[in-house]
């Protein structure tokens, strides 16, 4: 199994690449219909988007294989938080490409009887659930690098030699000056607001390989969405969104550091 594994990912970087470049077409189609192309140019190119998503399903074969080893991997994980988004996410990831590997027999005429759309319709269904847990293991790990970089400020800066300039609750609730509370918490509040757009900015500024994973799985999750028809979206905004996550992917091969760990 782990031959198999060593192997399938030598295929990774050419699925990539062909997974950019259907989507790119995906977005040309678009632009040309939108332009108002000939018919004959916009069919190319469609062809040739039918023909580049058959052959990665082909490069997919076998990949449920090692989404299965990765879970096994995830079970041991010592945060719980990670090991349960992980663990299931790659789960519904061998699921997905299990169906991705039926629908390819059924779209080569291996099984001639095979209900297409049923079977695709299943298949984005366990890749949007493996993207929603993708996206919480993100969320989850930026919130502890923050909550990390606060007590890290906290830590370093002084304490202030100054009272506090706080408004006394009796102040505040005081029915002869209603407008009090609103002009006391809308300062405090957009202060707070920037501190934590700040936290985030800098925690992802400074960990490129969680925005990175961030970007493609935001980017990701409108493909499954549209297709399914929970928040449609259209071809074109589809097909940016596969060509930029596509991009990222690439990325992370051509520089393994940038992958998100575990």
């Amino acid at each position: 199994m782990e031959s198999w594994v060593r192997f399938n990912g030598q295929s990774q970087a050419k699925e990539k690449l062909l997974r950019a470049a259907q989507y790119a077409c995906t977005l040309l189609g678009y632009t040309l219909q939108k332009g108002g192309a000939a018919a004959e140019l916009y069919k190319t190119v469609s062809q040739l988007e039918a023909h580049m998503s058959l052959t990665r399903k082909l490069l997919r074969l076998g990949n449920s294989v090692e989404a299965l080893e990765a879970a096994k991997r995830a079970i041991h994980l010592s945060d719980s938080v990670l090991r349960l988004c992980l663990t299931i996410s790659h789960l519904n990831r061998a699921m997905y490409f299990a169906c991705d590997n039926v629908l390819w027999a059924g779209k080569t005429g291996l099984i001639s009887t095979l209900d297409q759309h049923k079977w695709s319709q299943r298949s984005f269904r366990y890749y949007l659930f493996a993207l929603i847990l993708n996206l919480t293991r993100d969320v989850y790990e930026l919130r502890l690098l923050v909550e990390c970089e606060e007590r890290y400020r906290a830590a370093k800066s002084p304490p202030s030699p100054y009272p506090s300039t706080t408004l006394p609750a009796d102040h505040l609730s005081s029915p002869s000056s209603p407008g009090a509370p609103t002009t006391a918490v809308q300062p405090v509040m957009l202060a707070w607001l920037r501190r934590q757009l700040h936290l985030v900015l800098t925690v992802l500024y400074s960990n490129p390989p969680l925005l990175l994973d961030l970007l493609k799985n935001s980017c990701d999750i409108f493909i499954p969405l549209d297709r399914l028809g929970i928040y449609p979206t259209g071809p074109g905004f589809v097909g940016a969104c596969g060509l930029v996550s596509s991009v990222l992917s690439i990325l992370t091969i051509v520089h393994p550091w940038l992958k998100l760990k575990p």
